[in-house]
């Protein structure tokens, strides 16, 4: 077996189980319905489209929120990570924001914006800023110094300095502190959507329990699982191609 099918066997191990489970009326029909059920009712959802439109919405918020969450992110901890007196100022703030969970933004969020995109998007957004602020901060002030100096030394602008020497330096951590963002922002956009925006996947799980269709509950549930997989999985190919292009760009 290739490595590349040698994380299915868990999966696949898990619903021969529940299936065998199902058949065998260990588990309970009701709730747990059967992997067999729960694929026919995901088929059905996604050949009516009514899958892949949620997906969508949701994506569309979590991608927007999270975007705005690493751009505020990555700009706070430039300051942050490169001067110890603005560091000073400054910690102690968001030290006071950061441990705000970002679901009690919900109510916040619906008193400026009301339903839709732009009030889950607030809620998404802070709790991207953390994580990548953290970690591109940590990334930061573990740069050689020398190569600082080397950009004092050729009088370089601080926007040149940031964007040519800081980033690609730092570059490596801070797309670890990005995938991690964007784990964080398909949860909230989904949390923010069982509780109360009525759009996306989230949504969509609250409607199919509340309608008592616990299979296509649970193929809404699985398909976040496996969408979530697929983005990190794209996020990884895409900071390896954006590491590559910054190590010849270096190089040359």
């Amino acid at each position: 077996m290739t490595g590349r099918w040698r994380g299915a066997v868990i999966p696949l191990l898990v619903f021969l189980l529940w299936e065998l489970g199902s058949h065998a009326g260990v588990l309970p029909h009701d709730t747990m319905s059967r992997p067999s059920d729960i694929g026919g009712a995901g088929w059905q959802a996604l050949s009516d489209g009514s899958l892949l439109y949620a997906t969508f919405q949701t994506f569309e918020n979590a991608l927007i929120g999270l975007v705005i969450g690493t751009t505020i992110g990555i700009l706070i901890s430039l300051p942050l990570g490169l001067s110890p007196i603005v560091d000073a100022i400054v910690s102690p703030t968001l030290e006071t924001l950061r441990p705000i969970p970002s679901v009690a933004l919900i109510p916040l969020a619906l008193l400026l914006f009301g339903f839709g995109l732009r009030m889950e998007v607030l809620v998404v957004a802070f709790a991207c800023v953390w994580p990548v602020m953290v970690v591109s901060v940590s990334a930061i002030r573990s740069i050689d110094p020398r190569l600082l100096e080397v950009g004092r030394m050729m009088e370089m602008p601080v926007a040149l300095r940031m964007l040519r020497i800081v980033l690609p330096a730092a570059l490596a951590r801070i797309g670890v502190g990005i995938r991690v963002a964007a784990g964080v922002a398909l949860v909230v956009a989904v949390t923010v959507e069982i509780v109360l925006n009525p759009q996306g996947l989230g949504y969509g799980m609250i409607s199919a329990s509340q309608a008592l269709h616990p299979e296509l509950m649970w193929a809404e549930l699985i398909w976040v699982g496996i969408v979530g997989w697929g983005f990190n999985a794209l996020l990884v190919a895409g900071e390896r191609i954006w590491l590559g292009r910054f190590m010849v760009a270096g190089v040359a």
